[in-house]
Protein backbone atom coordinates (compact mmCIF):
# COMPACT_ATOMS: atom_id res chain seq x y z
CA UNK A 1 0.00 0.00 0.00
CA UNK A 2 1.23 3.48 -0.85
CA UNK A 3 0.33 6.92 0.53
CA UNK A 4 -2.52 8.56 -1.34
CA UNK A 5 -1.82 12.00 -2.78
CA UNK A 6 -4.14 14.64 -1.27
CA UNK A 7 -6.05 14.93 -4.55
CA UNK A 8 -7.20 11.31 -4.07
CA UNK A 9 -8.29 11.64 -0.44
CA UNK A 10 -11.89 11.04 0.49
CA UNK A 11 -13.75 14.34 0.87
CA UNK A 12 -14.52 13.44 4.51
CA UNK A 13 -10.82 14.04 5.25
CA UNK A 14 -10.81 17.71 4.21
CA UNK A 15 -10.47 18.94 7.81
CA UNK A 16 -7.27 16.88 8.17
CA UNK A 17 -5.89 18.33 4.95
CA UNK A 18 -6.75 21.76 6.30
CA UNK A 19 -4.96 20.97 9.60
CA UNK A 20 -1.87 20.05 7.59
CA UNK A 21 -2.15 23.12 5.31
CA UNK A 22 -2.72 20.79 2.37
CA UNK A 23 0.66 19.08 2.92
CA UNK A 24 0.03 15.88 4.86
CA UNK A 25 2.93 13.66 5.81
CA UNK A 26 3.41 10.34 4.04
CA UNK A 27 2.12 8.50 7.10
CA UNK A 28 -1.14 10.47 6.87
CA UNK A 29 -1.35 9.67 3.16
CA UNK A 30 -0.89 6.01 3.98
CA UNK A 31 -3.69 6.11 6.54
CA UNK A 32 -5.90 8.01 4.06
CA UNK A 33 -6.36 4.65 2.34
CA UNK A 34 -8.75 3.97 5.26
CA UNK A 35 -10.63 7.27 5.72
CA UNK A 36 -12.65 6.20 8.76
CA UNK A 37 -9.52 5.04 10.55
CA UNK A 38 -7.66 8.27 9.79
CA UNK A 39 -10.60 10.42 10.92
CA UNK A 40 -10.98 8.44 14.15
CA UNK A 41 -7.25 8.49 14.84
CA UNK A 42 -6.72 12.22 14.15
CA UNK A 43 -7.87 13.62 17.50
CA UNK A 44 -5.73 11.11 19.40
CA UNK A 45 -2.80 11.97 17.11
CA UNK A 46 -3.13 15.66 17.91
CA UNK A 47 -3.35 14.95 21.65
CA UNK A 48 -0.35 12.63 21.53
CA UNK A 49 1.90 14.78 19.37
CA UNK A 50 1.36 17.63 21.85
CA UNK A 51 2.47 15.32 24.68
CA UNK A 52 -0.80 15.12 26.59
CA UNK A 53 0.08 16.02 30.19
CA UNK A 54 3.79 15.39 29.56
CA UNK A 55 6.24 18.14 28.75
CA UNK A 56 7.10 18.15 25.05
CA UNK A 57 10.66 17.02 25.79
CA UNK A 58 9.35 13.95 27.63
CA UNK A 59 6.91 13.17 24.84
CA UNK A 60 9.76 13.26 22.33
CA UNK A 61 11.85 10.93 24.50
CA UNK A 62 8.98 8.41 24.45
CA UNK A 63 8.54 8.67 20.69
CA UNK A 64 12.26 8.46 19.95
CA UNK A 65 12.71 5.44 22.22
CA UNK A 66 9.79 3.60 20.60
CA UNK A 67 11.26 4.45 17.20
CA UNK A 68 14.70 3.16 18.18
CA UNK A 69 13.42 -0.03 19.78
CA UNK A 70 11.14 -0.85 16.84
CA UNK A 71 13.72 0.26 14.25
CA UNK A 72 11.45 2.79 12.58
CA UNK A 73 13.65 5.19 10.66
CA UNK A 74 10.64 7.18 9.43
CA UNK A 75 9.50 8.13 12.93
CA UNK A 76 13.02 8.51 14.30
CA UNK A 77 13.96 10.97 11.57
CA UNK A 78 10.64 12.79 11.87
CA UNK A 79 11.21 13.35 15.58
CA UNK A 80 14.90 14.34 15.59
CA UNK A 81 14.02 17.93 14.67
CA UNK A 82 10.95 17.89 16.94
CA UNK A 83 13.16 16.57 19.73
CA UNK A 84 15.64 19.39 19.24
CA UNK A 85 12.80 21.92 19.25
CA UNK A 86 11.60 20.45 22.57
CA UNK A 87 14.99 21.08 24.19
CA UNK A 88 16.78 17.79 23.59
CA UNK A 89 20.39 18.09 22.50
CA UNK A 90 21.74 15.97 19.64
CA UNK A 91 23.81 14.11 22.25
CA UNK A 92 20.64 13.23 24.17
CA UNK A 93 18.84 12.21 20.98
CA UNK A 94 21.74 9.93 20.06
CA UNK A 95 21.79 8.58 23.63
CA UNK A 96 18.13 7.54 23.35
CA UNK A 97 19.28 4.65 21.15
CA UNK A 98 21.55 3.41 23.96
CA UNK A 99 18.66 3.26 26.40
CA UNK A 100 17.91 4.14 30.00
CA UNK A 101 21.16 2.78 31.42
CA UNK A 102 23.37 4.99 29.23
CA UNK A 103 25.63 7.38 31.10
CA UNK A 104 24.32 10.91 31.23
CA UNK A 105 20.60 10.44 31.91
CA UNK A 106 19.14 11.91 35.05
CA UNK A 107 16.87 9.68 37.16
CA UNK A 108 13.68 11.17 35.69
CA UNK A 109 14.70 10.54 32.06
CA UNK A 110 16.05 7.10 32.91
CA UNK A 111 12.75 6.17 34.60
CA UNK A 112 10.82 7.35 31.55
CA UNK A 113 12.98 5.40 29.10
CA UNK A 114 12.83 2.32 31.34
CA UNK A 115 9.03 2.49 31.26
CA UNK A 116 9.04 2.62 27.46
CA UNK A 117 11.39 -0.36 27.28
CA UNK A 118 9.19 -2.35 29.65
CA UNK A 119 6.08 -1.49 27.63
CA UNK A 120 7.77 -2.78 24.50
CA UNK A 121 9.23 -5.88 26.14
CA UNK A 122 6.40 -6.95 28.46
CA UNK A 123 3.39 -4.84 27.41
CA UNK A 124 3.25 -3.31 30.87
CA UNK A 125 5.21 -1.30 33.42
CA UNK A 126 6.48 -3.26 36.42
CA UNK A 127 5.65 -2.23 39.99
CA UNK A 128 9.24 -1.12 40.60
CA UNK A 129 9.31 1.00 37.44
CA UNK A 130 5.92 2.49 38.40
CA UNK A 131 7.31 3.48 41.80
CA UNK A 132 10.26 5.17 40.15
CA UNK A 133 8.04 6.93 37.60
CA UNK A 134 5.69 7.98 40.39
CA UNK A 135 8.48 10.05 41.93
CA UNK A 136 8.44 12.32 38.89
CA UNK A 137 5.17 11.81 37.01
CA UNK A 138 1.47 11.94 37.91
CA UNK A 139 -0.91 9.08 37.18
CA UNK A 140 -2.24 11.01 34.18
CA UNK A 141 1.28 11.49 32.85
CA UNK A 142 2.01 7.76 33.23
CA UNK A 143 -1.19 7.00 31.32
CA UNK A 144 0.01 9.39 28.62
CA UNK A 145 3.36 7.58 28.43
CA UNK A 146 1.47 4.34 27.82
CA UNK A 147 -0.92 5.91 25.29
CA UNK A 148 1.75 7.78 23.32
CA UNK A 149 3.89 4.65 23.27
CA UNK A 150 0.89 2.70 21.94
CA UNK A 151 0.11 5.19 19.22
CA UNK A 152 3.68 5.05 17.96
CA UNK A 153 3.78 1.25 18.12
CA UNK A 154 0.70 1.26 15.87
CA UNK A 155 2.36 3.68 13.47
CA UNK A 156 5.58 1.65 13.55
CA UNK A 157 3.69 -1.46 12.50
CA UNK A 158 2.07 0.37 9.56
CA UNK A 159 5.32 2.05 8.51
CA UNK A 160 7.34 -1.16 8.74
CA UNK A 161 4.63 -3.19 6.98
CA UNK A 162 4.48 -0.91 3.95
CA UNK A 163 8.06 0.43 3.94
CA UNK A 164 7.03 4.06 4.10
CA UNK A 165 9.56 6.51 2.69
CA UNK A 166 10.65 9.54 4.68
CA UNK A 167 9.07 12.84 3.65
CA UNK A 168 11.50 14.94 1.58
CA UNK A 169 11.07 18.06 3.74
CA UNK A 170 11.93 16.02 6.85
CA UNK A 171 15.06 14.58 5.23
CA UNK A 172 16.18 18.10 4.26
CA UNK A 173 16.05 19.32 7.88
CA UNK A 174 18.11 16.47 9.34
CA UNK A 175 21.73 16.95 10.34
CA UNK A 176 24.06 15.49 7.68
CA UNK A 177 25.21 12.74 10.05
CA UNK A 178 21.62 11.55 10.55
CA UNK A 179 21.07 8.93 7.85
CA UNK A 180 19.01 5.77 7.69
CA UNK A 181 22.18 3.70 7.44
CA UNK A 182 23.70 5.39 10.50
CA UNK A 183 20.45 4.91 12.42
CA UNK A 184 20.10 1.23 11.58
CA UNK A 185 23.77 0.40 12.17
CA UNK A 186 23.73 1.76 15.72
CA UNK A 187 20.74 -0.18 17.05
Amino acid sequence: MKPLPPSNWDESLQSILDDMSGRPLNVHGLMANHPQLLKSWWKFRNYSIAGGDLRQRECELVILRVSARLKVWYEWASHVVRGQASGLSMQEIERVREGPAAAGWNERDSALLTAVDELIETRGISASAQRQLGQYFSSNQIMDVIAIHGMYVTLACMINTWGLELDAHVRERLPESMTRENFMSRL
